[in-house]
């Protein structure tokens, strides 16, 4: 299976349970791995024939932005939702990061894989 990914896709969104979160933007880092086949956008070049990328990153962005979810695992589960929308994508693995969530670590967060079949 083919891959499209986005790495380091950087917004701003109310996460997590501390009453400081639900009242403060937080930075949320994500990576997007995307499993398509690619075979004819590779023959044709034609964007018609892949998954638009840019429109699945905008989508991300605005659901963090707005979503104001209280867990990672929440927000994870959302944005795969989100990318297996597109018809074109069969899987999706999401890398959702809180920067600086935990005292003396770089960052928290959860990494899910998500099937076509999970959306029903």
């Amino acid at each position: 299976m083919d891959q499209i990914f986005i790495k380091n896709l950087l917004g701003r969104g109310i996460i997590g349970i501390n009453d400081w979160e639900r009242n403060t933007l937080q930075e949320i880092s994500i990576d997007v791995t995307l499993f398509a086949d690619l075979h004819a956008a590779g023959l044709s070049d034609d964007i018609h024939d892949s998954v638009n990328y840019r429109t699945i990153a905008k989508r991300l962005l605005h659901h963090v932005e707005t979503a104001k979810r209280y867990t990672v695992e929440a927000l994870a589960t959302d944005l795969a939702r989100i990318c297996l929308e597109d018809l074109g994508v069969d899987k999706v693995r999401i890398k959702l990061e809180k920067p600086g969530a935990v005292r003396f670590s770089s960052s928290v967060g959860v990494e899910i894989e998500r099937f076509r079949e999970d959306l029903t």
